[in-house]
């Protein structure tokens, strides 16, 4: 049985996650700890994995506390910037135990972490790409760290196929042209009645191909959230991992 404490446990992401470690079959719920609860109980003799899903204000803090407390650690929560993932390296460097290991997921959903892939697959073949992602209002970060995520992925594959910047003639902006992420514009959408939606537009003279993922509740993110926990408890993955592709077969 992987003994998994969750970090967060009141959220609207942290409840579902109780719900799934308590229904799957091989793991069982260490602690459920939530604002104001002392991280400090989890200890490696109770809990094999911690997943922390809270607020990007909080999360770093609370992960290299874990990284220190010599447990493995699979954070849902975004907003991570390549400063604060050095700083996670960092941590692991130091960590009580050689093999710690910690993973950080942008998306936890299926359809977002295979649309982030085609989107990489097929981004040297089109002259132009830009990100959609849409949201509830009550998220807190702008873009998402799974547009963010995408964005970089098509930026990389363009600079690896020998492309370069991306045509536009736009001379007044006023900002509606989204974030830039690499060259790639991130365009963020706050809306009631959504949940969490991605769509990556991309085209060439005469054709487009839209590429999109929709995840209609939060239950879609458990089985990816398991299989985190799963792959990390099993070893073989020590210091920082980024993205559930890492552990799919793509």
């Amino acid at each position: 049985m992987v003994r998994v404490s969750v970090v967060g446990a009141k959220g609207r992401m942290g409840s579902h996650v109780v719900d799934a470690v308590n229904g799957a079959q091989d793991m069982q719920l260490a602690f459920a700890l939530d604002a104001g609860d002392d991280l400090m109980r989890i200890t490696p003799e109770n809990t094999d994995v911690v997943v922390e899903f809270t607020v990007p204000s909080v999360s770093l803090d609370n992960v290299l506390a874990l990284v220190k407390r010599g447990v493995d650690v699979v954070v849902g929560t975004t907003g991570w910037t390549d400063e604060r993932l050095a700083k996670v390296t960092a941590a692991l460097a130091e960590a009580p135990r050689g093999d710690q290991a910690v993973f950080i997921a942008p998306n936890f959903a299926i359809s977002a972490v295979m649309a982030d892939y085609f989107a990489k697959v097929a981004a040297p073949y089109f002259e132009s790409a830009e990100v959609i992602e849409l949201h509830h209002p009550t998220k807190v970060d702008a873009p998402s760290g799974t547009a963010i995520h995408t964005a970089r992925a098509i930026a990389d594959a363009r600079k690896a196929a020998g492309l370069g910047a991306m045509p536009d003639a736009t001379e007044t902006d006023g900002g509606s042209r989204g974030q830039i992420v690499d060259g790639v514009h991130v365009h963020a959408v706050r809306l009631r009645g959504l949940n969490a939606h991605e769509e990556v537009l991309l085209g060439n003279a005469g054709e487009q191909l839209t590429i999109r993922a929709d995840s209609f509740d939060r239950i879609s993110f458990m089985p990816g959230v398991l299989l985190a926990v799963r792959k990390v408890a099993d070893g073989g993955h020590a210091g920082l991992t980024v993205g559930l592709d890492k552990f799919l077969d793509l």
